[in-house]
């Protein structure tokens, strides 16, 4: 075993779960999601998740349009922007719905 495990083993705690069923993983977790799996031993497995819309679903499933979004943003960030002019002609009417 070496030396960052063996550390890692004597500095854990031991929580205890409170009679509403919770488990405190401590202030500086709070907030955070996590997906929570039971192995058929009872080791109880958290592993740090994050959530998005499932409306932005598509961009992370499609590799070319999220490099395309990416170039955009840097594109931008790096003030290589063009005026594209007045897009409101592009809106809807709001007697069309």
């Amino acid at each position: 075993m070496n030396r960052m495990a063996i550390r890692d083993r004597l500095d854990h705690e031991v929580r205890k779960v409170d009679t509403s069923g919770r488990l405190s993983l401590g202030r500086e977790k709070a907030g955070e999601q996590y997906d929570v799996t039971e192995d058929a031993d009872g080791v109880v497995v958290l592993v740090p998740v994050a959530v998005i819309p499932k409306r932005e679903l598509w961009l992370h499933n499609n590799p070319e349009a999220k490099q395309s979004l990416l170039r955009g943003l840097a594109d931008s960030a790096a003030g290589r922007t063009s005026d594209g002019g007045d897009f409101s002609k592009y809106l809807a009417d709001p007697d069309e719905d």
